[in-house]
């Protein structure tokens, strides 16, 4: 795959708005391996500057950073997986059980809300 090819790989998730959103985010853009990793290449080469490469590609200069922070930390061979939350077999327990432990104190936040309420109304 030339270099060419691989610049060309990138899609464009697009997301629906929600009904009644009056701010609407530009499409966010999912880049392939193959393009993160040639375009990790280009900035490595020298001949260009990664904020001219950056522009060139339409990306942020920082996302190319990123990009090589995770690549010298081994994550090429896992696809740079990126956004979202990581499978539940995956999932550290300590921030399981802090995610656990905030949805419950909301819950209790709420309850004792509503006793409140409760009691004003005796």
């Amino acid at each position: 795959m030339s270099k060419k090819d691989a610049m060309k790989k990138t899609r464009v998730l697009t997301v629906a708005p929600a009904p009644g959103a009056a701010i609407s985010k530009p499409p966010r853009a999912i880049h392939t391996k193959e393009f993160k990793l040639a375009a990790l290449a280009r900035m490595r080469d020298g001949a260009q500057t990664p904020t001219a490469l950056a522009l060139e590609l339409g990306i942020r200069r920082n996302q190319l950073y990123k990009w090589a922070k995770l690549f010298d930390a081994g994550a090429a061979e896992s696809g740079f997986k990126g956004a979202g939350r990581p499978p539940a077999a995956q999932e550290k327990l300590v921030s399981r059980l802090r995610r656990e432990l905030a949805v419950a104190k909301e819950e209790l936040a709420i309850q004792k809300k509503f006793n409140a309420y409760l009691a004003r109304l005796k």
